[in-house]
């Protein structure tokens, strides 16, 4: 027994040890820790947000704060159901929920599930930084205690929904009333106020405009915990799912409102598990005159722009005025990206390689061109240059469409098993892609094939200047720097003679792509992606219900590219594109290509004139070399008597020197020895012989295989015999 109790006496004072030093730490971390009572009502919750020279943007201020007062019911009981519903019985703490909560971590082996009160939420959005350590935790402990001390219950959730941030730049109640549903806090209904509620727990991945299925599954969700906890009638539940959510945000005309939207938006994905931001530095990538002058583009319909600088990774500027999360679809923008820029990288073809542009039908599927016109035979980079549809289209089908999708996936491209056609070569899929994320992709190209995601964000700082957060791109080869380059080259072409010729005038190296998306009313979608060594643009106009735009891809769009490009190198010009050690310039065959449609080297002694030259991988240079100079060799030509000559017809080999023999009665002797002629006529031929002919061309000395000609026979009836009406 005595020693059972020194053991148990030693255990309490172990436990007395601990606990006395927990006090202690406690104390020692909190002494000179105070409520301000000013950062409880100060906007933004002290978000600073700063530009790429590291001056403040001034956020967007709010309408107004909203009155706790003049709030419908349905708000914050939609707050209280969802983030804490003991929110009025407990002091600062749910300790039911925290045992709960820390139950569930244990056993999942995670930490993401959270047991925060909605005051201890207010204290840290207001007081905080976001970084998970123990000494914030012990000082947001301590606030709490003290805010639940000296404010009402109502205040409390008054300050708490005015200051927590709701995705999209949007802090508090009134300003995201305002941003999703165009009206004032005051008057939202029971599945807006809802609505608002399911999104403070992850702004980015409950967001109407990004996840609109997961946005109306939690929001029902907070109804039914409305529902369930009193602050809903059945009948008003049922009236409340049946709403539909907002599908675009409402009007604004703030400088830099898109911008700053998306910055918000990165926020939430660095932290997606955040309801408050607390106090932070967020500096940005944002050049305050372009963006400027994006919002000052006129179009007469909807529009969207983006610039990406390609070297950092980041965003310059960027406006839309449907949003910068609405998924189009990206029209002929795919054929570089699904379709020849894989078929390079599988080696199916070359910049040079013929394709027959002519009606087709694929199983069903009978694409027509813009115009519906046909050219025949074109060759790879005249088809993605002037972005004809049946090259591309017949490309895919070689190339098979699980080989072009893989690449599409890792530039952040997914498509659904319904997008997995033959269509796709033309942008036809369900959904489409936003344009920011067609700008990152096109980006890879002036990357050297390199792909990473374009971001707002550089940095984010506590307030104290502790760094929290910094972008460093995340690298990601999709295509061979050859293949790259041989992509951005064609579509300089595109510039310089196709679709994109509206941006030629530009005095330095650019390449662009435009694409057109129409249905059966109209153009509904134009777009163009230009990019440098320095800087990816990318213009989309449209309108949000899809009625139809009087333009194409290569006019407005192109035109608004041009605009763009002139002002960002008004005072230098960005580097020219470095032509990649992996590919080189090879002559082929000119005669071979525009006769027989076949890629043949070009023959050594062939003169240059004959030669036509393209840029090729050197991993896969054309295989066959022409020899028709330096062996000589020509079609039979043919032979036919005419008046008593022999009349030979040589086959058109401009190039060549002929020679002629005749072969009688074991004698030989040439006829004709010199330039191609079209007809070769040997008049000492005697009546009565056969003769034997051969022709051997010669090019600068090299003489070819002598071609046999048939035998000729000359037999002339001068007078016709005495009894010839006997035969």
């Amino acid at each position: 027994m005595k020693r059972a109790a020194i053991i148990i006496s030693a255990i309490f004072g172990a436990v007395g040890v601990l606990v006395l030093a927990a006090f202690i730490y406690y104390f020692g971390v909190t002494a000179g820790v105070r409520l301000d009572a000013t950062r409880l009502s100060e906007d933004k919750a002290q978000v600073c947000v700063y530009d790429k020279d590291g001056e403040k943007i001034d956020l967007p201020a709010l309408k107004q704060t909203a009155s706790f007062s003049a709030l419908p019911d349905y708000l914050p009981n939609a707050f209280v159901a969802v983030e804490d519903k003991r929110f009025y019985s407990h002091r600062g703490f749910d300790y039911r929920r925290i045992v709960k909560a820390a139950m569930k971590n244990i056993t999942s082996f995670s930490f993401r599930e959270g047991a925060s009160t909605l005051s201890q939420q207010l204290i840290k959005n207001t007081h905080l930084s976001g970084e998970k350590t123990i000494k914030r935790k012990l000082k947001e402990m301590k606030l709490t205690r003290i805010l639940e001390k000296n404010y009402s219950k109502n205040e409390i959730l008054s300050l708490y929904l005015n200051s927590i941030y709701f995705g999209h730049s949007a802090f508090g109640v009134e300003e995201a009333a305002a941003y999703y549903f165009g009206k004032s806090a005051e008057v939202l209904d029971a599945a807006e106020s809802a609505m608002l509620a399911a999104l403070v727990k992850s702004p980015n991945n409950y967001s109407p405009f990004r996840a609109p299925e997961k946005c109306l599954k939690r929001r029902n969700f907070v109804l039914s915990l409305m529902r369930d906890q009193g602050f809903l009638d059945d009948s008003s539940y049922q009236a409340a799912i049946k709403k539909s959510l907002p599908e675009a945000p409402s009007e604004t005309n703030e400088c830099g409102k898109s911008y700053l939207s998306r910055v918000f938006e990165e926020v939430s994905e660095i932290y997606p598990y955040e309801k408050a931001l607390g106090n932070l530095k967020i500096y940005t990538y944002f050049d305050r005159n372009l963006q400027t002058r994006l919002e000052n583009v006129k179009a007469n319909s909807d529009f969207s722009s983006i610039v990406l600088d390609n070297r950092t990774h980041g965003v310059k500027a960027c406006y839309s005025t449907i949003g910068s999360n609405i998924k189009r679809l990206p029209a002929s923008l795919m054929k570089p990206l699904a379709v020849y820029a894989p078929a390079l990288e599988e080696n199916v073809v070359t910049p040079a390689t013929p394709v027959l542009d002519e009606k087709t039908d694929f199983g069903g599927y009978s694409p027509n061109n813009y115009g519906g016109k046909f050219s025949g035979y074109v060759n790879v980079r005249y088809a993605l240059a002037h972005s004809v549809n049946i090259p591309a289209v017949k490309i895919l089908n070689i190339l098979g469409v699980e080989r072009a999708t893989k690449y599409l996936q890792k530039m952040n491209l997914p498509l659904s098993k319904d997008d997995c056609s033959l269509a796709l070569a033309l942008g036809g899929m369900r959904e489409g892609y936003t344009l920011s994320a067609l700008a990152d992709a096109y980006a890879t190209f002036a990357n050297q094939g390199n792909f990473s995601p374009a971001r707002t964000i550089r940095r984010i700082e506590t307030k104290d200047g502790k760094t929290l957060f910094e972008h460093k791109a995340s690298i990601k080869q999709v295509f061979s720097e050859d293949v790259a380059f041989l992509i951005t080259d064609m579509l300089k072409s595109a510039v310089n003679e196709g679709t994109a010729k509206k941006l030629r005038s530009l005095p330095f190296d650019i390449a662009a792509k435009t694409g057109t998306g129409a249905n059966a009313a109209g153009n509904t979608d134009a777009y163009t992606v230009s990019y440098t060594t320095e800087d990816t643009v990318a213009v989309w106009l449209g309108n949000r219900d899809n009625s139809p735009v009087e333009t194409t891809g290569g006019k407005l769009p192109a035109g608004i590219a041009l605009e763009i490009n002139r002002y960002l190198y008004q005072a230098h010009e960005p580097a020219t594109f470095p032509v990649s050690e992996g590919v080189e310039k090879i002559a082929f065959d000119k005669e071979e290509y525009e006769t027989n449609h076949a890629l043949l080297r070009a023959d050594p002694a062939a003169p240059p004139i004959t030669e036509l030259t393209e840029y090729f991988r050197k991993s896969a240079p054309p295989m066959a070399q022409s020899t028709r100079f330096s062996i000589p060799t020509i079609k039979k030509p043919s032979i036919f008597v005419k008046n008593g000559s022999v009349c030979i017809e040589l086959c058109q080999t401009e190039y060549y020197d002929y020679i002629i023999k005749r072969n009688n009665n074991g004698k030989s002797v040439i006829i004709y020895e010199g330039k191609y002629q079209k007809t070769i006529y040997d008049n000492t031929v005697v009546d009565g012989q056969t003769y034997e002919y051969s022709v051997t061309p010669v090019y600068q000395g090299r003489a070819g295989e002598p071609v046999p000609l048939p035998s000729v026979h000359i037999q002339t009836q001068k007078t016709p015999p005495a009894d010839w009406w006997n035969d």
